[in-house]
């Protein structure tokens, strides 16, 4: 079975990884992510299929470019190996496979939306209208073993409560300080992780995002790198708090 052959899951991980790039470099750039070939990011000359082997061709080629030898970023490694191993995580903990497509399908769309966000301080709408899909679609399915929220109501009132939250603070924040403290794109997506884990998991959630900025920001506050006004993606603070509640609390 596929869930005892660990090498293949893993193989099958580090390819969802490599078009999980894809995606990254593409949809803030508007691209096609399904039909155009895979092409080097610097040169933009197309990628032989023995230069796209996930994992093993970034480091034969040691991360630089065949074409023009210029450097490739190591996110495209990064990506491709958490995906790899999320994937054996999930074959090895989790034995539905309703389940897993679930649960799959979620993170590697946060995945997406993590290092976009942190590149271009952007979410685009269809990912975050995917999670809220996905948040809406899994209650019509058999009660799972996961730690997900399975009641319509709850799940449309997480949705509204999340986005709701996220547009009071901007625009108070706004009014007072006539800045934009966060973006919309923040508020959809806490509106699917509300779909997702449900309302109760909205304030949690938010709290330990704003924890998690505040000790990503201080050390650049304290060497003066960055101030109070400087810009930060909090899209990618959302997610990892999302993650902790669903296995937390």
């Amino acid at each position: 079975m596929l869930s005892n052959n660990f090498f293949l899951i893993f193989v099958i991980g580090a390819v969802i990884g490599s078009f999980l790039n894809v995606c990254i470099y593409r949809l803030p750039k508007n691209l096609d992510i399904i039909y155009t070939r895979s092409f080097c990011p610097k040169c933009k000359k197309n990628i032989n299929w023995f230069d796209n082997i996930p994992l093993v061709s970034f480091i034969i080629l040691k991360f630089r470019c065949r074409c023009g030898k210029k450097s490739i970023s190591l996110q495209y490694f990064v990506v491709e190996l958490i995906s790899a191993l999320f994937l054996c995580l999930v074959f090895a903990t989790v034995f539905n496979y309703l389940d897993i497509i679930i649960i799959g399908l979620i993170f590697y769309i946060f995945v997406v939306i993590f290092f976009i966000d942190i590149k271009h301080f952007i979410i685009p709408d269809s990912l975050n209208l995917s999670l809220i899909f996905l948040g809406i679609l899994k209650n019509f399915f058999p009660e799972t073993s996961l730690n997900l929220n399975q009641d319509m109501f709850q799940s449309l009132f997480g949705g509204a409560l999340g986005y709701f939250t996220i547009w009071l603070i901007i625009t108070l924040y706004k009014k007072i300080k006539n800045v934009e403290a966060m973006g919309f794109g923040d508020a959809k997506l806490l509106a699917g992780i509300g779909f997702i884990l449900g309302f109760q998991s909205i304030f949690i959630t938010l709290f330990i995002a704003a924890i998690l900025g505040l000790i990503f920001s201080v050390p650049n506050l304290l060497n003066r790198k960055s101030s109070l006004k400087t810009a930060i993606p909090f899209g990618p603070f959302l997610i990892l708090a999302s993650i902790i509640y669903f296995f937390y609390f």
